[in-house]
């Protein structure tokens, strides 16, 4: 694998993990700043609402502009926004950066899983999302605990580290090939915006509120039902995470062999019985290993997602691929919101609803082979 392709996958990595760095570092990065944790907590919200509402148009603005171009300029802004946290002496001066970071990544995201479909055969693609995916789980599932050790010396390394890997992957660029795709002026937003793409990605939101999403739930149960502490309960949670990484592979070889509309449905499917589970189990090592199996139901529908949308072809499959992730990240946000007041009046209705609606919803949403 040479230095760009690799610098694809590791494109991957670097988002989740600079937006979920500061979970574990919270309450030290509130102390040295002089607020709360809760407020400092905004520190995740500022990454995560402009990455998720850009991320609607910023893969045609790619197309549009050009990918290589448009990756090493996001990246040259992750950098400075990331040198900037670093430095910033109050709360207002780190999230004005941090909002940045959510930017910039918005516009690597869908066009680096664009440059990836580009430099890879058909045959292959699922493999490639399938490394791609595990790449993603395991920025997600190590930025808390680097982002905590970092806070065990100066939470500030931590962006320090980010900002050199932005500028190892700005420096190394996209693949050749992967500017071989019809891109430019013409690309418009209304060629990502067709019929198959929109349920591709209510598929994708159903998909990720209801198992990604629900990591807050769980995490609300572990204490209520079993007693778990934050140490206890943040172990519980990371086996999604770390599931989903082993998996990510295999799911993707599984989509290149059958198709992606059998791995999304299957992974539906799969993925609301073992979400019950999670959420009315009465034995805890059940409901953990539940949890940790839904991460492999994730990836199904991630990696299934994201290979269909490719699949449907077109001009801007980059535009395609990121009203998906629009769509995706918008069931994360959603989940809490929608959630939290339904658990605190019957909890079990609050595992149950979205399992139901995703097992329901997902096999009428997905557009079949001949559609794809």
């Amino acid at each position: 694998m040479n230095l760009r392709r690799g610098a694809l996958y590791a494109g991957g990595f670097l988002g989740p993990f600079g937006g979920g760095v500061v979970t574990a570092m919270l309450p030290e990065l509130g102390a040295d700043l002089g607020v709360s944790t809760s407020a400092a907590a905004m520190s995740l919200a500022a990454y995560l609402f402009p990455f998720a509402i850009l991320m609607l148009v910023s893969g045609t603005l790619g197309a549009r502009w050009g990918r290589f171009r448009t990756v090493r300029i996001a990246y040259g802004a992750y950098v400075v926004a990331s040198i900037a946290c670093a430095l910033a002496p109050t709360l207002p001066l780190l999230l004005a950066p941090r909002a940045i970071q959510g930017c910039a990544n918005a516009f690597t995201t869908p066009l680096l899983m664009a440059a990836l479909a580009a430099t890879t055969p058909k045959q292959r693609l699922g493999r490639a999302l399938g490394t791609f995916g595990a790449l993603q789980a395991a920025g997600q599932t190590s930025a808390p605990l680097v982002g905590g050790l970092a806070a065990e010396v100066n939470w500030r390394l931590a962006f320090v580290v980010v900002a050199v890997v932005a500028a190892v992957l700005g420096a190394a660029g996209l693949p050749e090939a992967a500017g071989s795709e019809p891109s430019g002026s013409a690309v418009r937003l209304r060629e990502a915006l067709q019929p198959d793409v929109l349920r591709i990605g209510a598929v994708a939101l159903l998909g990720w509120g209801a198992l990604g999403g629900l990591n807050f739930l769980v995490a609300f149960r572990a204490e209520d039902a079993f007693g778990l502490g934050p140490t206890q309960r943040g172990l519980l949670l990371t086996g999604f995470g770390i599931a989903g990484i082993v998996a990510a592979r295999p799911v993707g070889a599984a989509i290149d062999n059958f198709g992606a509309r059998r791995a999304v449905v299957l992974g539906a499917l799969v993925g609301a019985v073992l979400v019950v589970t999670a959420g009315t189990a009465g034995v805890l090592i059940v409901a953990a290993a539940a949890w940790a199996f839904a991460g492999v139901a994730g990836q199904g529908i991630l990696v299934g997602v994201n290979a269909a949308v490719l699949g449907l072809g077109g001009r801007n499959r980059g535009g395609a691929l990121s009203v998906v992730q629009s769509l995706r990240f918008s069931g994360q946000a959603l989940a809490p919101v929608l959630l939290t007041p339904m658990y605190g009046v019957h909890p079990v209705v609050a595992f149950i609803l979205p399992a139901a609606l995703l097992a329901v919803l997902a096999p009428f949403l997905m557009p079949r082979p001949r559609q794809l």
